[in-house]
Protein backbone atom coordinates (compact mmCIF):
# COMPACT_ATOMS: atom_id res chain seq x y z
CA UNK A 1 0.00 0.00 0.00
CA UNK A 2 1.24 3.50 -0.86
CA UNK A 3 1.96 5.67 2.50
CA UNK A 4 2.09 9.29 2.15
CA UNK A 5 4.37 11.46 5.17
CA UNK A 6 1.96 14.09 5.64
CA UNK A 7 1.77 17.67 6.91
CA UNK A 8 -1.58 18.82 7.01
CA UNK A 9 -1.00 22.28 7.61
CA UNK A 10 1.14 21.88 4.00
CA UNK A 11 -1.22 23.05 0.79
CA UNK A 12 1.24 21.02 -1.86
CA UNK A 13 0.84 17.85 1.06
CA UNK A 14 -3.04 18.17 0.66
CA UNK A 15 -3.01 18.51 -2.70
CA UNK A 16 -0.94 14.95 -3.30
CA UNK A 17 -3.55 13.11 -0.96
CA UNK A 18 -6.78 14.92 -3.37
CA UNK A 19 -4.83 13.61 -6.50
CA UNK A 20 -4.47 10.54 -4.51
CA UNK A 21 -7.94 10.40 -3.77
CA UNK A 22 -8.63 11.27 -7.41
CA UNK A 23 -6.54 8.40 -8.57
CA UNK A 24 -8.80 6.15 -6.54
CA UNK A 25 -5.53 4.49 -4.92
CA UNK A 26 -5.07 3.17 -1.60
CA UNK A 27 -2.88 5.06 0.31
CA UNK A 28 -1.86 5.21 4.63
CA UNK A 29 -1.16 8.92 5.71
CA UNK A 30 1.46 9.24 7.98
CA UNK A 31 1.35 12.62 9.44
CA UNK A 32 5.70 12.99 10.38
CA UNK A 33 5.09 15.42 12.76
CA UNK A 34 2.78 13.55 14.92
CA UNK A 35 4.65 10.55 14.34
CA UNK A 36 7.87 11.86 13.36
CA UNK A 37 11.18 9.49 11.66
CA UNK A 38 13.85 7.68 13.82
CA UNK A 39 17.48 8.02 11.99
CA UNK A 40 17.30 4.77 10.40
CA UNK A 41 13.64 5.36 8.81
CA UNK A 42 15.20 8.71 7.16
CA UNK A 43 17.59 6.64 5.84
CA UNK A 44 16.13 3.97 4.08
CA UNK A 45 13.66 6.77 2.64
CA UNK A 46 16.61 8.40 1.46
CA UNK A 47 17.70 5.16 -0.52
CA UNK A 48 13.94 4.95 -2.07
CA UNK A 49 14.29 8.51 -3.25
CA UNK A 50 18.06 8.34 -4.60
CA UNK A 51 18.77 11.25 -2.51
CA UNK A 52 21.11 12.88 -0.51
CA UNK A 53 20.10 14.11 2.61
CA UNK A 54 20.01 17.46 2.27
CA UNK A 55 17.73 17.53 -0.75
CA UNK A 56 14.87 16.27 1.54
CA UNK A 57 15.30 19.53 3.37
CA UNK A 58 13.13 22.26 3.75
CA UNK A 59 16.01 24.82 3.66
CA UNK A 60 13.66 27.86 3.88
CA UNK A 61 12.07 26.60 7.39
CA UNK A 62 13.18 28.88 10.07
CA UNK A 63 14.61 26.45 12.44
CA UNK A 64 17.33 25.17 9.46
CA UNK A 65 18.06 29.17 8.43
CA UNK A 66 18.36 29.93 12.59
CA UNK A 67 20.56 26.89 13.61
CA UNK A 68 22.18 25.07 10.06
CA UNK A 69 21.99 27.11 7.37
CA UNK A 70 25.76 28.06 6.25
CA UNK A 71 27.52 25.16 8.26
CA UNK A 72 29.11 22.08 6.64
CA UNK A 73 27.06 19.56 7.84
CA UNK A 74 27.78 15.63 7.24
CA UNK A 75 24.90 13.94 5.82
CA UNK A 76 24.66 12.07 9.65
CA UNK A 77 24.21 15.47 10.96
CA UNK A 78 21.94 16.21 8.60
CA UNK A 79 19.95 13.51 9.36
CA UNK A 80 19.77 13.77 13.16
CA UNK A 81 18.55 17.42 12.23
CA UNK A 82 15.45 16.01 10.31
CA UNK A 83 14.63 13.65 13.55
CA UNK A 84 15.02 16.22 16.00
CA UNK A 85 13.14 18.75 13.74
CA UNK A 86 10.94 16.81 11.73
CA UNK A 87 9.38 20.42 10.54
CA UNK A 88 12.21 20.18 7.94
CA UNK A 89 11.56 17.23 6.47
CA UNK A 90 10.11 17.91 2.80
CA UNK A 91 7.12 16.74 1.84
CA UNK A 92 4.61 15.51 0.53
CA UNK A 93 6.64 12.26 0.34
CA UNK A 94 4.84 9.29 -1.23
CA UNK A 95 6.43 5.42 -0.92
CA UNK A 96 5.46 2.42 -2.46
CA UNK A 97 7.17 -0.27 -1.83
CA UNK A 98 11.11 0.24 -2.21
CA UNK A 99 10.30 3.73 -4.25
CA UNK A 100 9.51 6.96 -3.20
CA UNK A 101 8.93 10.63 -4.94
CA UNK A 102 8.68 13.94 -3.41
CA UNK A 103 4.77 14.38 -4.36
CA UNK A 104 4.76 18.05 -4.68
CA UNK A 105 4.27 18.17 -8.27
CA UNK A 106 1.64 15.95 -9.45
CA UNK A 107 2.80 15.73 -13.01
CA UNK A 108 5.67 13.64 -11.56
CA UNK A 109 3.21 11.86 -9.35
CA UNK A 110 1.07 11.07 -11.63
CA UNK A 111 4.06 9.20 -13.64
CA UNK A 112 5.25 7.67 -10.21
CA UNK A 113 2.13 5.85 -9.56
Amino acid sequence: MIQVLHNPRCGKSRNCLAFLDNSQKEYEIINYLTQPLIAVEIETLLKKLNLNPIDIVRQKEAIWIEHYKGKSLSDQEIITAIVQHPILLERPIVIDGDRAIIGRELDKLSDFI
